[in-house]
């Protein structure tokens, strides 16, 4: 009777996963952020397969891990193919739900420059599900189930579908203003301060205030939003970003004492995945984000 050859074992799809995040982001600890599991977990699934192929992946150090020539030989086609797989996952995503827009951005930009204008999106597509998610870095959107980014850039990148360009300003109550009347007048006044954006305060000083030696004085927040309500309450002067307060400075909430904004070397970036599909439904949707009037 014919003999079935033995099915070739193919290695587990966890692991080879884990192997192309660490190899292609240069670390345990990265891959193990973008995959959302531990280091250890994705130390143990690569050292699984190593043991499975016979060979090593990765040199291991005290600096980290570094490909070996196996390794090195082998990341591209698993690049390929990885981000072969998630752009089908995301496909298939879209077309199962294709009224639904999933949007990642920066707090700061979510809070106070697209949450207004969800309400006139709404407005102009009634049938589609808008839904936001926060974050701190730019996702790759090759491999994350989202269709619009919204973060600061450099505006350069191809993948960029619209910029607006920003600006530095100090803003503060009306009350505080009253005792500004020259920029210097900042080395006395409580100053508020992202963390986040810990250089807006030097970046501004070196236009505005060449030559003086100001060192921002006063309380530091993880959260631009805190720092606004703080702003707001009066608690201080806050290194604004104009696009983020242009609410409050246009119903006089808060007002800039000086006429010196500098412009921000980065751009608010709105870019979505090149080929992606339902691109009439993401081209209304940053059509309407971009409106002047929103």
């Amino acid at each position: 009777m014919p003999v079935a050859p033995p099915t070739p074992r193919i290695p587990s799809l966890n692991a080879l996963r884990a192997f192309e995040a660490a190899a292609r982001l240069g670390g345990f600890a990265l891959a193990a952020a973008e995959l959302g599991v531990t280091p250890g977990a994705v130390a143990a699934q690569i050292k699984s397969l190593e043991e499975e192929l016979g060979a090593p992946l990765f040199v291991r150090g005290a600096r980290g891990v570094v490909l070996t020539p196996l390794g090195q030989r082998a990341l591209p086609g698993f690049v390929d193919v990885f981000d072969r797989l998630a752009t089908a996952v995301h496909e298939l995503r879209q077309d199962a739900a294709p009224h639904k827009v999933r949007i990642a951005a920066l707090p700061a930009l979510a809070q106070l420059w697209l949450a207004p204008r969800l309400p006139l999106l709404r407005q102009i597509l009634p049938d589609i599900d808008v839904s936001v998610t926060a974050l701190e870095t730019p996702p790759n959107l090759k491999r994350v189930p989202f269709d619009i980014c919204l973060f600061y850039g450099d505006g350069r990148s191809g993948r960029q579908v619209w910029t607006e360009t920003d600006e530095l300003l100090p803003v503060c109550t009306p009350e505080i203003a009253k005792k500004l009347t020259h920029p210097r007048d900042l080395k006395h006044a409580v100053c508020l301060t992202d963390t986040a954006w810990e250089s807006d305060w030097s970046d501004w000083a070196a236009s505005a205030m060449p030559g003086e030696d100001f060192v921002p004085k006063g309380p530091a927040y993880s959260l631009y939003a805190v720092a606004l309500e703080e702003a707001l309450n009066g608690a201080g002067v806050l290194m604004a970003h104009k696009a983020l307060v242009e609410a409050h400075l246009h119903n006089g909430d808060l007002v800039a004492p000086f006429t010196q904004p500098v412009p921000l070397p980065r751009k608010i970036c709105i870019w979505i995945q090149p080929g992606t599909a339902n691109p009439d439904i993401l081209e209304t949707v940053i059509e309407t984000l971009t409106d002047t009037r929103s």
